[in-house]
């Protein structure tokens, strides 16, 4: 597994996937972006209830994104849902105006719980709207398979490797005294991937770490196998 500037290469199933630090994936053989729980609207679901929350941040996470797209130049973008948060807000309006810039891009969303507009209204942004999405050897989905000690339940479907987003992972690392940080991370299990959140506006759920699982954490700008 090789550094790549702030990412780290990782080959699952003959795939190579860049695990990036701005909390998203770069599937190479695809030429294909992933990224989860932008949660779009959110700072203006806030603002809406009297709550003051600075506008800029949901700009400044598509200004990353476009940053990504002009570094890896992918043909397909997949949201793995959670793109927008809940009801129509003026924040929609920036969706719309950034979607607007690459126009040559394939842009999938899997509609996640928060994603309650009409399907109408994200395909009149774009994007192409579905409940899952595949693309071998991997099925991109929003929650994630239900499993106990990290296998599969046994009515789940075992032919395609799950990957998703929805409870924003994260890792809890402690230190020799009582001093104790809680990171974004990559998780791997034999049969699912989950993806940290790529909005900044969100918390973490601590997973449990056992053996056969790998974990990277996003730090300081990279991506650490921990």
């Amino acid at each position: 597994m090789l550094l790549e500037d702030k990412g780290l290469k990782w080959e699952l199933l003959g795939q190579h996937l860049v695990l990036l630090s701005e909390k998203g994936i770069y599937w190479e053989e695809q030429e294909t972006l992933i990224v989860s729980d932008l949660h779009i609207g959110k700072v203006g679901h806030f603002r809406k209830a009297g709550i003051a929350i600075p506008k800029i941040m949901e700009q400044e996470e598509l200004a990353v994104l476009s940053d990504l797209i002009h570094t890896y130049h992918p043909k397909r973008i997949i949201f793995l849902g959670d793109l927008f948060h809940s009801e129509y807000n003026d924040d929609w309006n920036w969706l719309m105006l950034w979607t607007g810039l690459f126009p040559n891009i394939q842009m999938v969303l899997v509609k996640g719980n928060h994603d309650i507009l009409n399907d109408k209204q994200y395909c009149e942004a774009g994007f192409i709207v579905m409940k899952e999405y595949r693309l071998f050897p991997f099925k991109f989905i929003h929650e994630p398979v239900p499993f106990i000690h990290d296998a599969l339940l046994e009515n789940e479907d075992t032919e395609w490797y799950c990957i998703s987003g929805h409870i924003h992972p994260g890792v809890k690392l402690k230190g020799k005294g009582k001093q104790s940080v809680t990171l974004s991370c990559f998780y791997f299990n034999a049969t699912q991937a989950i993806i940290p959140a790529f909005g900044k506006f969100t918390g973490n759920y601590c997973m449990e770490v056992t053996q056969g699982v790998h974990v990277f954490g996003v730090l300081n700008n990279k991506v650490l196998k921990l």
